[in-house]
């Protein structure tokens, strides 16, 4: 079934990750997919190939989503190569990691531009044609850091908390018009940002095991097919933060 049949779909942060089992899964429902990329170009070009074997068109930008002209220009270029945009999965992300009390004044602003300030950008950009179609899917990938401080630092918990906000602001204010928000806090995801930190332990989750990016793709999928579900967080962490 493609119950997305024909919709866009923009992945910030799509060449690897999360990022790129999202790209899958929302081909595999029907999208038509622009996958973002900062630097991994050649890790984005596969996740194209990977969309575009599924029989759906695949669109490669590069683009620094923290910086406005950077998404002005590839906005413009996903409507002009693939047309109105439907679904937003801001995906994009940092986890720089040094103990707490060593963090300065530029790694927090690197990491809330980056991680929030990307998303509040991308979204702003993509809302008004959204309204004017009536139907249109913010997704956010926060994590359980923003619920539990996690293990990487304040920086980092305090920008996924950020998107939390976010997600719940832009759903009160777009209920009304065929838009929903929504957000992801996943925990621990076997990824290329959980290797090289000895905190980081599947032994954390009660489940005991890391998670995987596809079942994270799951999730993002769910929320960009149902129109009923706004303002949620959903906690995919393996039973570490219950609500």
């Amino acid at each position: 079934m493609q119950p997305l049949l024909g919709k866009t779909a923009l992945v910030t942060g799509a060449s690897r990750g999360i990022g790129r089992a999202a790209a899958i899964s929302l081909a595999q429902a029907g999208c038509n997919v622009a996958i973002n990329y900062r630097n991994a170009e050649e890790e984005a070009l596969s996740v194209a190939h990977a969309v575009q074997q599924l029989g759906r068109r695949a669109l490669v930008l590069q683009a620094d989503v923290s910086q406005p002209a950077d998404i002005d220009r590839m906005i413009k270029g996903i409507r002009s190569d693939l047309g109105d945009i439907h679904i937003v999965v801001n995906n994009a992300g940092i986890n720089p990691t040094k103990p707490f009390l060593e963090l300065t004044l530029e790694d927090w602003n690197l990491t809330i531009q980056t991680n929030l300030t990307s998303a509040f950008l991308v979204s702003q950009a993509v809302i008004p044609q959204m309204q004017q179609q009536s139907w249109g899917r913010l997704i956010f990938i926060s994590s359980v850091a923003a619920q539990t401080g996690g293990v990487i630092g304040p920086h980092y918990a305090a920008s996924k908390a950020g998107m939390l906000g976010l997600m719940r602001s832009y759903a009160s204010l777009l209920a009304r018009e065929g838009v929903t928000s929504n957000a992801i806090a996943p925990a621990l995801i076997e990824t290329d940002m959980i290797r090289n930190n000895k905190k980081i332990r599947p032994d954390l989750i009660p489940v005991g095991r890391f998670g995987y990016s596809e079942e994270v793709a799951d999730a993002i999928t769910l929320l960009a097919t149902n129109g009923y579900m706004t303002g949620q967080t959903i906690n995919l962490n393996g039973g570490w933060y219950m609500s």
